[in-house]
């Protein structure tokens, strides 16, 4: 079996239709996979991927993994030219070796979204905030945060009919925090839901904003309300947030056991 390679990267996914090889557009696992084969001078498979990102999600620290055999391999000179020949939304930061049977996707059990929420018009952090014009009420989302940490089924959240087994999801941490001008909204758990945090952001921000269907979306959340409540939300929201693509920084930081080939 060949040597097995973790590679950490972030990018900008602004001119990307998200991280997977898709039909309909530039993935970034594509641009990923095409620069590793020119520079190694063979095809190379960039496997599995740290999870799914939608079209526009910006990472920080997404992570891959490839397979390659080479006596005089170093992974310094290939992180060095990949940085060199990959475009400037796309960097690498790490690239290590690891047990054989570590995977990029299946061998994580930690996972961060990060939205970031503003109430100034701001001409170098448009691309990574969502602007909202009224005031916000951080005490009753993050109480509503406390409610969502308590429960496991999240299919009130998540998109019908994907191919998943189980809608279940373990919540570490769910909360917001002022900063400057800012809204930070940090969720951490296990895996997430096709939809699911962009679901729930919507959800709080509706609560936060205080309007008419702020009773409705608090409803939504403390009894965790089946698909059917959330259409009427959804329909009715004041603001587009279901479609719209909300900025997100995007990490997986935590790993299952020692997957470095050195034990370290």
């Amino acid at each position: 079996m060949p040597p097995r390679y973790f590679i950490t990267l972030a990018y900008n996914g602004k001119n990307y239709v998200g991280w997977q090889v898709q039909p309909n557009g530039t993935g970034v696992q594509e641009v990923l996979q095409g620069a590793l084969s020119t520079i190694l001078r063979d095809k190379v498979e960039v496997v599995g991927g740290a999870g799914r990102t939608d079209s526009g999600v910006h990472a920080r620290k997404m992570i891959a993994h490839f397979d390659w055999e080479e006596a005089d391999f170093s992974s310094d000179n290939l992180l060095r030219k990949l940085n060199n020949f990959l475009p400037k939304d796309i960097s690498i930061s790490s690239i290590r070796e690891v047990r054989p049977d570590a995977h990029a996707r299946f061998s994580a059990i930690s996972r961060t979204y990060r939205y970031y929420v503003t109430t100034v018009k701001d001409p170098f952090r448009h691309e990574f905030t969502y602007r909202v014009r009224y005031h916000l009420n951080i005490q009753m989302m993050n109480a509503l945060c406390s409610v969502i940490q308590q429960y496991r089924d999240f299919t009130s959240f998540s998109k019908l009919h994907t191919d998943v087994k189980t809608n279940n999801c373990k919540i570490e941490y769910a909360g917001w925090e002022r900063v400057g001008e800012e809204y930070v909204f940090t969720i951490k758990a296990d895996r997430f839901l096709r939809n699911m945090v962009r679901a729930i952001v919507g959800t709080l921000l509706e609560a936060g904003r205080g309007g008419g269907l702020m009773s409705v979306a608090c409803d939504v959340l403390l009894k965790l309300k089946t698909e059917v409540w959330l259409v009427t939300l959804f329909r009715e929201m004041p603001f587009s947030w279901k479609m719209f693509p909300i900025p997100i920084i995007f990490g997986y930081d935590r790993y299952m056991g020692e997957i470095n080939a050195a034990g370290l």
